[in-house]
């Protein structure tokens, strides 16, 4: 039977479709300014093809949650050839979150069909992947290993993961509600809060720019203009939010730290000039 879902967390879902849809696209905006900085003589496809690489990634693990399969049955076209993802599962979902994730899908598909470049990258999203970044962001292993498909409070958790390496924000919007950030996750007796909370000091950590993620609720001298404790969307002390270099995004997404050192979810490295290069 799919896990009951409370009236808070039906709330949160509808907040976070209307934040998040219109907005996981500046992260490849921004993307591409700072690669144009280090690239100038990039072509414009090279900037583009930095960010299909996270499209990707995003399609497939809202596709396999809400539907058990992913782009090779719901758009073969737009594989390129390359391999089917590790270890992507469908979950069994309640009603509602699997209506918003499969949102989240479909609207990821559309970003591929706009931008086409290179073959689908070889994507790590077993279980085993999502439960070494837990593990590094606790410093110590879960018992039992955290596993994104395991319910929906769990795949929650991992959809705030995914996207968020690209766009600061999306994290307070998972997490809006306190009665939500307050949850407890079975059978690990750890809150959502402290979850997101710790992954968000991980990124910083791999990402070596300092910080640029925050939790949900943050001293009033860090939320928005110094006054409020709240932070739906996580910015800087103008309110302006926060973007992150290739680089950046790399050793985050690597989880190695090193934009050098290919792992994580692309364990052959993400695809396209300016990815690639890095591992040359």
């Amino acid at each position: 039977m799919a896990p009951y879902i409370s009236r808070d967390r039906a709330s949160i879902f509808v907040l976070l479709a209307s934040l998040v849809l219109p907005l996981i696209l500046l992260d490849y905006f921004s993307s591409a300014l700072f690669a144009s900085a280090k690239f100038p003589k990039s072509k414009d496809a090279d900037l583009l093809e930095f960010a299909l690489n996270l499209e990707y990634l995003e399609a497939e693990f809202f596709l396999f949650g809400a539907l058990g399969h992913g782009l090779d049955v719901a758009a073969p076209n737009l594989t390129g050839g390359g391999p089917p993802p590790i270890g992507a599962k469908k979950v069994e979902l309640d009603s509602l979150t699997n209506d918003v994730i499969l949102q989240f899908a479909f609207q990821e598909v559309g970003h591929l069909s706009k931008v086409r470049g290179f073959p689908r990258p070889l994507l790590d999203l077993s279980s085993k992947s999502f439960a070494k970044l837990m593990d590094n962001a606790f410093g110590k292993p879960l018992v039992p290993p955290f596993d994104p498909y395991a319910n929906s409070l769990n795949f929650i958790i991992a959809s705030y993961v995914i996207p968020y390496v690209g766009l600061t924000g999306y994290v307070g919007a998972n997490r809006l509600l306190s009665a939500t950030s307050r949850e407890l996750v079975p059978p690990y007796g750890v809150a959502v809060e402290e979850f997101t909370n710790r992954i968000s000091i991980l990124r910083s950590k791999l990402g070596i720019r300092g910080l640029k993620d925050e939790d949900i609720i943050v001293p009033t001298g860090l939320g928005a203009e110094g006054r409020v404790k709240g932070n739906i969307l996580a910015g800087d002390v103008n309110s302006l939010a926060y973007s992150r270099t290739p680089e950046e995004r790399l050793r985050i997404i690597y989880g190695s730290g090193d934009e050098h050192v290919h792992g994580g979810f692309y364990p052959k490295g993400e695809s396209g000039h300016i990815a690639q290069s890095y591992l040359k």
